[in-house]
């Protein structure tokens, strides 16, 4: 049984060094002299976590083809409301549906709300779990965020707690159970200002292997000069992954900010980059 932690640190570490020596173009063994591991296990454990080989990451993914990535998709969420999809999450709307924690429940602290909650396994690492009878309302990465539940608590002084470790593991199973690029009917109730709401529905409507700019994102919901106002909604994500906020880069092309980590960033994308340039 691998350490998956452990390997993901490893992941996280030849990537970044890839990324920043690409130029050097280094091989499979310079890579193992790295994370002391032999070429056969490098290679078996990298492409469990990103979906490619190092040497495929090194061609499509070091970032360094980033901008004329983020080029190619920057029209994407006009392109989608030109063609019919005339609101921001019409995309997947009969697939992932938000709701809003509504006014009433936010001033009471969760007064009335039953929260369940429980940890997982994920592809990029495990992950902590709450949800109510209404739908998922956070899905972090623990290594990033320990402390989830006493948050959580702290978040909603009077709601209810329970914890369910089975089911926790079997929802987070499920979502992983198939690609990303193959959305499952989910509900998410996440708690945020209508700002937010509104830049989290429109991270829906980025589809699988594409990536826009905070900008371009900024100017799709009409307000082109609220661009840092947009990045700080959509770094207050509390939805990992079901909510795309991975998908928005910097204008330059370059990562930007991740509340879970930069380098679990470049994993994710690089595993739907790759997964996409094999569905074509």
């Amino acid at each position: 049984m691998p350490n998956n932690q452990s390997d993901y640190q490893r992941v996280s570490e030849l990537i970044e060094y890839i990324s920043a020596s690409s130029h050097k173009q280094p091989t499979l063994e310079d890579l193992s002299r790295i994370v002391q591991l032999s070429p056969f296990h490098l290679q078996k454990m990298f492409k469990r976590w990103t979906g490619i080989s190092p040497k495929q990451f090194l061609k499509l993914a070091t970032l360094k083809n980033a901008k004329a990535f983020l080029l190619q998709s920057q029209n994407l969420l006009e392109a989608s409301d030109n063609s019919g999809l005339s609101s921001s999450s019409r995309l997947y709307d009969h697939f992932v549906t938000i709701e809003a924690i509504t006014p009433g429940e936010f001033k009471s602290g969760g007064r009335g709300l039953h929260f369940y909650y429980g940890e997982g396994a994920s592809p990029f690492g495990a992950m902590f779990i709450a949800w109510t009878e209404r739908g998922i309302h956070q899905l972090t990465f623990e290594d990033t965020q320990p402390s989830s539940i006493q948050t959580l608590k702290n978040s909603w002084p009077h709601a209810s707690f329970h914890e369910n470790k089975t089911q926790a593991k079997k929802i987070i199973g499920d979502l992983f159970s198939r690609p990303l690029s193959s959305p499952q009917k989910l509900t998410l109730l996440p708690a945020g200002t209508n700002f937010q709401m509104t830049v989290w529905r429109a991270l829906l409507s980025i589809p699988h292997g594409s990536c826009i700019s905070y900008g371009e994102l900024a100017k799709f919901l009409g307000k082109p000069k609220a661009a840092r106002a947009v990045g700080h909604a959509v770094g207050a994500n509390p939805i990992a992954l079901l909510i795309p906020c991975h998908r928005v880069l910097q204008a330059s092309g370059c990562i930007g900010g991740y509340r879970w980590g930069k380098s679990r960033k470049k994993i994710i994308l690089t595993n739907e980059l790759a997964t996409s340039e094999m569905s074509t």
